[in-house]
């Protein structure tokens, strides 16, 4: 239809998904904005909105695909185009959002999705979409307002409708942080769980030892030229314990059973594997893997052709049609009417409580 069949509304996207924008503005009947976005000849990232959004809520489609911080600046240059064009609001369609994994300080590293927030918020956004974030407790890094939207209804329904015999199934957590998850969706459909603990053994490149610095007082082998300074205080502290994972293995039962692993993200799959083949070692007869964000990067179709996994079920929030032409064991669940009646409640300014029916904050 044409735009106009929404007055107020303009539907804008970026490069990293197309086909879902196209088919949210296919159900809010509207046409994808007329937005001209792309790279100069030293990767500078241009933006000319081609369409007046003066004094209207414009809506900008973007998600957390490959190249995801050209993404990020696409993003960001179309919301300050919007909002030095008079726009009335702006709204972030965020359906993986970029940099969601990076919630917790590790060492000396840093937060980067506050600092992403902080970006999307000075960009001039007003409200942000999003859905199935890593970590919830992120929605407090960003000021303006935010709708964690979930995806397990989609995921259930497809359960119910596809898994053969879905009531000998076995919903199984990847790792104890996992197993709010797994037990939400196991409630709903009547089911039991198991639990996925510890990890495979492998040489961790974050694994350093103390000779960077962070032993203090130093050694006391070791001259000590500066006598002005105090190296002790008396007894030394605790030694304390380092923490260290068992090998892998299983809580519950999943003999004879089809085991459904479910997850948030889904990116090079080498832990899906593992998972899957203890599940199969331990006598399930099926192994399904769900995650609502199949990023799915590096040899990730190669690795799921040659598991025993028998299927893998994503959402459409990333697009990977590219991995879907290496293996025919991924299927896609479409999300796109959710985000479509997300942006149509915000727009007529109706409540969201509605889209939250059923769905546990453990989801």
């Amino acid at each position: 239809m044409d735009q106009r069949a929404k007055p107020g509304m303009v539907l804008l996207a970026g490069n990293s998904h197309p086909g879902l924008a196209e088919d949210v503005a296919r159900h809010l009947g509207v046409g994808v904005g007329s937005c001209l976005v792309y790279h100069n000849t030293n990767r500078e990232t241009m933006v000319d909105i081609q369409e007046s959004v003066r004094g209207k809520d414009v809506y900008i489609l973007q998600t957390a695909a490959r190249n995801v911080n050209d993404i990020i600046m696409e993003l960001l240059i179309m919301a300050y185009a919007c909002k030095t064009s008079n726009c009335k609001n702006i709204i972030g369609v965020l359906p993986c959002l970029p940099y969601s994994q990076q919630t917790k300080m590790k060492r000396r590293g840093n937060i980067s999705l506050r600092l992403v927030a902080d970006m999307c918020v000075k960009a001039g956004f007003d409200h942000i979409i999003t859905v199935d974030l890593h970590s919830k407790e992120s929605q407090a890094f960003f000021s303006c307002r935010m709708d964690n939207l979930r995806a397990s209804p989609f995921f259930l329904q497809y359960i119910i409708e596809n898994v053969p015999d879905y009531h000998n199934a076995v919903i199984v957590a990847k790792s104890p942080l996992g197993a709010r998850r797994a037990t939400s969706f196991a409630d709903r459909l009547r089911l039991g769980i198991a639990v996925l603990h510890g990890e495979f053994k492998d040489l961790c490149a974050d694994e350093r030892d103390d000779d960077d610095g962070r032993a203090s007082p130093p050694p006391p082998d070791q001259a000590a030229p500066d006598r002005t300074r105090i190296y002790t205080i008396g007894p030394p502290l605790p030694p304390g314990f380092s923490k260290e994972k068992p090998p892998i293995y299983l809580v519950g039962d999943v003999s004879g059973k089809v085991a459904i692993m479910v997850d948030d993200i889904m990116d090079d799959c080498k832990s899906f594997v593992n998972a899957a083949q203890v599940l199969k070692d331990n006598g399930a007869c099926k192994v399904y893997a769900m995650a609502t964000h199949g990023i799915l990067s590096r040899d990730a179709p190669k690795l799921i052709e040659e598991s025993c996994i028998d299927e893998v079920i994503v959402t459409n929030s990333v697009p990977h049609d590219t991995q879907k032409a290496k293996t025919a064991k991924i299927k896609t669940v479409d999300i796109s009417i959710l985000l479509a009646e997300a942006i149509r409640r915000i727009h007529n300014k109706e409540s969201m409580s509605h889209l939250f029916r059923n769905v546990t904050m453990e989801d």
